[in-house]
Order: C-alpha cells, then structure tokens, then sequence
C-alpha cells in the first residue's frame, strides 16, 4: 500500500483494515517514498507487514512481494 494516497494516507488506510474483521488479518506492505531511517520502524510499528521504498525494482518486485507474504 502506498503511504501518499490522495485522500489520505497508508497509515489511516491500514487502521481501517485492521479495524475491520473481515480484512484484519490480510498482509499489507508499506510502499513509501519515505526512505530515512525511522520511516521503516515507524511504519512497522504501525502494523505493516512489510516496508518497501520507492522506486521499486519492477523485475525483483513479485519475489520481494513474496517474501514478505511468506515472513509474516
């Protein structure tokens, strides 16, 4: 999920996922241009299964996907 969104941001989309029972438990990762080194530990703690910054590597992209699918 990306963190800019138009109306928004990741972190109140995710809390909306996580506040609801049937999308709870799905696994979402934090897309992000946001690349300091307290964005990763702040968007984990925020409930994120995963954290990516942009520009992804399109070619790498499915098998990272994966792993976070497989990690958490």
């Amino acid at each position: 999920m990306d963190i800019q969104l138009p109306d928004g941001d990741g972190i109140g989309a995710l809390e909306q996922l996580r506040g609801n029972t049937r999308t709870e438990s799905l696994k979402v990762v934090a897309l992000t241009a946001f690349a300091m080194p307290d964005d990763r530990r702040r968007l984990l703690e925020a409930g994120f299964n995963g954290y990516m910054s942009k520009p992804i590597e399109v070619g790498a992209f499915p098998a990272q996907i994966e792993g976070f699918l497989r990690s958490s």
